[in-house]
């Protein structure tokens, strides 16, 4: 690895204090570049192929992703390289930054994909054995529906972060922020019948424990996940985070303010938050349609 992008590496874990996943996200957009850019002659350094960057091999760069790419992820690459380059030309390794003033390609945004109400119930209250698996997954499940947490910060929870008396959950988000959410007593009952069986309560011991008695990984939890939905009849696109997006989407439909929803996902822009609102006016005009006497259509 290259002295510039080991020294980047420290500045997103340290000064940025980025989540583990985040910093080798960015690390590994910056070598997939640096793999684009490489040339055939050995001598030529990382350093002295960046200090040759320009925008038109960046362009050259995007255009090569965009083969293959959906146009949100090369934003999201093209967002790597311009923080390592606007830290590289901070710290005067180079006189200009070649993506400063470089266009990010237009992506569709897509609304977030939600359960209604009835699948959720469907879902979460799935007749299931009463096995330590199935009782830690359906606490799994319902916490994260309960509270909207990613599923990162689920499998990141420890004992002590569920005050259960408080009926609140104390959640470590991205970028080290911690936040506190209110948890539904469904979910507590569901958390309080898996602990009751399991080995280990310490306050410091992680919340939700694999079968070697380790904390959870997230892949297994989405894998967990697909086998409850083949036993629910219910598609099998759904993802652990569609429950966080049905999380917002039913506050919002039930009246919640938006500044409030905000706060619980752990949104730092109100506009990520606001993506839920395209759902919720959805379900307003069908209720209108159904509703209003000169909104009716003729049979």
């Amino acid at each position: 690895m290259s002295k510039w992008l080991e020294e980047f590496s420290v500045y997103l874990s340290v000064e940025r204090n980025l989540s583990v996943h985040t910093c080798l996200a960015y690390k590994r957009d910056v070598r997939s570049f640096i793999e684009f850019i490489t040339t055939d002659d050995p001598r030529e350094s990382e350093e002295r192929l960046l200090a040759g960057v320009d925008k038109l091999a960046m362009r050259r760069w995007m255009a090569d992703l965009m083969k293959r790419s959906k146009k949100i992820t090369v934003a999201r690459k093209l967002a790597s390289l311009r923080c390592f380059f606007r830290y590289v030309t901070r710290q005067g390794y180079l006189d200009v930054d070649p993506a400063e003033t470089l266009s990010s390609p237009r992506f569709e945004h897509y609304l977030p994909t939600t359960l209604d109400v009835d699948d959720i119930y469907h879902l979460l209250d799935c007749q299931l054995d009463n096995t330590p698996k199935q009782l830690r997954d359906r606490a799994i499940f319902e916490l994260i529906y309960s509270s909207g947490l990613r599923v990162s910060e689920l499998v990141g929870l420890n004992v002590g972060d569920l005050r259960m008396s408080e009926h609140i959950v104390r959640v470590h988000g991205k970028g080290g922020k911690m936040r506190i959410v209110p948890v539904g007593s469904k979910a507590l009952a569901r958390v309080a019948d898996y602990l009751s069986q399991r080995r280990g309560g310490e306050l410091s011991d992680p919340l939700f424990l694999n079968r070697h008695s380790k904390r959870l990984s997230s892949r297994s939890v989405q894998r967990n996940l697909k086998q409850l939905l083949l036993q629910a009849g219910l598609p099998s696109s759904i993802t652990p985070h569609t429950l966080r997006h049905s999380f917002a989407s039913h506050l919002l439909g039930g009246g919640a303010d938006l500044r409030a929803i905000q706060e619980m996902l752990g949104h730092s822009s109100l506009s990520t938050t606001q993506r839920y609102t395209h759902v919720s006016v959805e379900q307003v005009m069908g209720v209108y349609d159904k509703a209003h006497p000169r909104s009716q259509k003729k049979e």
